[in-house]
């Protein structure tokens, strides 16, 4: 079994996913891109101590980008990675902010 800290990256906070915990107690994370529900589900669990009731993951592919330099334009990309929404069950409940 992977170790919770590799498969969990960090969570998202933007302003839908704090929508989401307040209206439906779903939380957003970036997890590890060869991660699936099933290991996600194991290291919440394990690690923050709270009962998962349904995971929902997609891939987020990379935005391009240009940036100027004094060579000229250099065109990349932004790396792309993957998400998970996770829905907890009656009760329970992530405390981000908590010790802060």
């Amino acid at each position: 079994m992977k170790d919770p800290r590799d498969v969990i990256l960090e969570p998202v906070l933007t302003e839908k996913a704090l929508r989401l915990q307040e209206e439906s107690n779903q939380y957003v994370f970036k997890v590890a891109k060869n991660a699936n529900k099933i290991e996600i589900r194991h290291a919440l669990e394990k690690r923050f101590n709270v009962k998962v009731k349904s995971v929902r993951v997609m891939n987020v592919k990379g935005k391009p980008r240009q940036r100027f330099t004094r060579g000229g334009l250099v065109v990349g990309k932004t790396a792309s990675w993957k998400k998970a929404i996770v829905t907890l069950e009656e009760g329970s409940k992530f405390d981000f902010f908590e010790n802060i």
